[in-house]
């Protein structure tokens, strides 16, 4: 019995070992799918490890580069997190500061600038407030200027983690700018003494050659024969060709300096146009040109004085190119301007040197620099003087049959009667009337050759030395003065234009004023042609100033008797 159930045990352990045994290959299959697993996820491991090695890496790299670059710049660089702590700077920031690597955590304002910058921190904290960046110049105590931008400091999510300080030396910069500023104000400086000078030396020259034109003038009426006149000729040729370059040099030298200022009004065009026929009406007589002058009804905007000046200079050139035949002036309507135009028969200008004759000096058809053709600056001051107006020169030529320049001046609306002339354009001849001429000059020859002069002309003439005795006179005398003609600098604290003020109210009543003066500043001139009288520049010739006389003399003598406008009496060509 016992025997059985030790067999049934033992077929009872059998199978208990072989359930085990299942057991155990089940576990054996698991632990072998498992070790499979783990030799799986090792793989994985590793090769992400290798990636993650790769990057790290790159970032070294990368981070290397970047402390590089940052170390290699010569631009001071200073990082600052939000509280304005620091917390990278680059070695070119101790030029600044006396920074250690031991400073970073410090706060910006422990540092001690090596310059007077005391909006330093003021600017970083605005920075941080509005996110725009902050630019100033500063200079240090050892005279270097840096230029100091302060920026945002961005993460890559746009997060704001501080501010970036960055000082640019421009030391060589300022040092070029200060020393062309000097140089500026240097030459600004010879300028100045380059135009004073130049006005004392045209207005000392002027007063000889007054003379020497008044004795010039009187010779004239005095001597005879061919021989002798032709010798009086060439004396007024040479003291117009001196004339005429005292007045260019004088003139180029103030555009230069830059004292030429425009001062814009609202003029009728025929007055200015008939003075300058007016004034060069002997001047074509003398050469046997025909000067036409066509009147006209518009009003212009401009400066007078500046667009006379061009004016001048542009008939001036047609008559010394004109040999023979004509030379015209006039208007033409355009829109919205009215284009001033010079018509001559000259000898016309070259297709070539159309552009360059209003360059300094360049003068068509001289080459042996005759005096009598001047300097070759008056188209030079033509051009700068339009550009400084606004207003377009225009040229336009034939070589040998004549040439027309033009000015484009803006037109005023309302117009203004041009006087009423003969059917050719001419005006008619001026009567000879004589009257009781005063004459204030502090130059005793000058005064003594106009009182002859004058006198030669049937006046009756009284002088003084200056606007005191003038008054002096004026109270005492029994006969008034029908013109006064005036030095502009007279001794004493009153000038021409306020003596003749002063004579005028003691007079009781309007006279003709002649300012005769060798100062041709702009200052002189703007202060002549402010106050109701008639600028005649040293040297004068006796001709022209008898013609002024006699037209000032018809003037107040005229009865001026109501006139119909006169549109165009001639045409332009």
């Amino acid at each position: 019995h016992n025997l059985e159930i030790s067999g049934e045990e033992q077929r009872a352990v059998n199978e208990e070992a072989l359930s085990v045994n299942e057991e155990f290959q089940s576990t054996n299959e698991e632990l072998l799918t498992s070790k499979e697993e783990l030799q799986s996820l090792n793989e994985e491991l590793t090769a992400l490890n290798s990636q993650l090695q790769e990057t790290l890496d790159r970032q070294r790299v990368t981070s290397n580069d970047l402390q590089n670059v940052l170390y290699s710049t010569d631009v001071a660089t200073l990082f600052l997190d939000t509280k304005l702590n620091i917390r990278f700077f680059t070695p070119a920031t101790t030029a600044l500061f006396n920074l250690i690597p031991g400073d970073v955590g410090r706060p910006l304002t422990d540092l001690k600038s090596l310059s007077a910058d005391q909006e330093l921190s003021a600017d970083a904290h605005k920075v941080l407030e509005n996110l725009d960046a902050v630019d100033r110049e500063i200079e240090t105590t050892k005279g270097v200027w840096f230029v100091r931008r302060i920026l945002p400091y961005l993460a890559d999510d746009g997060k704001v983690e501080g501010v970036v300080l960055t000082f640019t030396d421009v030391s060589e910069r300022k040092q070029i700018k200060q020393a062309l500023e000097e140089a500026r104000h240097v030459a600004d400086r010879a300028n100045v003494a380059k135009s004073r000078f130049l006005a004392a030396a045209s207005h000392d020259l002027r007063q000889p050659l007054q003379t020497l034109a008044l004795l010039q003038g009187l010779l004239a009426k005095q001597v005879e024969g061919p021989k002798a006149q032709q010798l009086i000729v060439r004396v007024d040729e040479t003291l117009g060709a001196m004339t005429g370059m005292l007045n260019t040099l004088l003139d180029i030298n103030q555009i230069e300096a830059g004292t030429v200022r425009a001062h814009i009004s609202t003029f009728p065009v025929n007055d200015l146009l008939e003075e300058l026929r007016a004034e060069f009406a002997y001047h074509s007589d003398t050469k046997r040109l025909q000067l036409r002058y066509v009147p006209c009804s518009l009003a212009i905007t401009s400066d007078p004085q500046l667009l006379e000046q061009m004016l001048r200079n542009l008939i001036s050139n047609a008559l010394k190119y004109t040999g023979d035949g004509k030379v015209l002036i006039g208007c033409r309507r355009r829109k919205g301007h009215v284009s001033i135009e010079i018509w001559d028969s000259g000898v016309g200008i070259a297709a070539d040197d159309l552009q360059a004759i209003f360059d300094e000096y360049h003068q068509v058809d001289n080459a042996a620099r005759e005096r009598s053709r001047g300097l070759g600056l008056g188209l030079s001051i033509v051009k700068r003087l339009g550009d400084l107006l606004g207003h377009v020169v225009h040229v336009r030529s034939v070589p040998g049959k004549g040439s027309v320049f033009a000015i484009d001046v803006a037109q005023q609306l309302d117009q203004a009667g041009a006087p009423e002339d003969k059917a050719d354009g001419s005006r008619p001849a001026l009567e000879h009337r004589t009257g009781n001429i005063l004459i204030i000059d502090d130059d005793p020859e000058v005064r003594e050759l106009l009182e002859i002069l004058l006198k030669g002309d049937g006046h009756h003439v009284e002088t003084a030395h200056d606007g005191i005795s003038a008054l002096e006179f004026i109270k005492q005398a029994k006969t008034k003065p029908d013109l006064i003609l005036s030095d502009y600098n007279l001794p004493g604290k009153m000038n021409g234009i306020q003596t003749k003020g002063k004579l005028r109210r003691q007079i009781d009543h309007y006279v003709p004023v002649i300012i005769l003066t060798g100062d041709i500043s702009t200052a002189a001139l703007r202060d002549i042609a402010d106050h109701d009288c008639v600028q005649l520049n040293k040297p004068v010739k006796p001709k022209a100033l008898s013609h002024t006389i006699q037209r000032l003399l018809s003037q107040v003598a005229r009865v001026v008797e109501p006139q119909n406008p006169v549109s165009e009496p001639e045409k332009l060509p």
